[in-house]
């Protein structure tokens, strides 16, 4: 598995228990999603397109 460097949003609050997603953009052609409560939990690797898709779509039903 590559040595993804997995970032916290801006957004989420720096408390504990908090729900929140951690993001790693650091391989070329993947980005990886994490759940930040469970650091050696699974994790979902996206392709960029599929990313952006999904971006989209949410910010869209906000």
């Amino acid at each position: 598995m590559p040595a993804y460097e997995f970032v916290r949003s801006t957004y989420s609050g720096g408390n504990a228990g908090q729900e929140c997603v951690e993001v790693a953009r650091n391989v070329p052609g993947t980005v990886a999603v994490r759940d930040s409560k469970d650091a050696d939990g699974p994790i979902l690797q996206l392709t960029q397109g599929s990313w952006t898709a999904f971006l989209r779509s949410v910010s869209h039903h906000g």
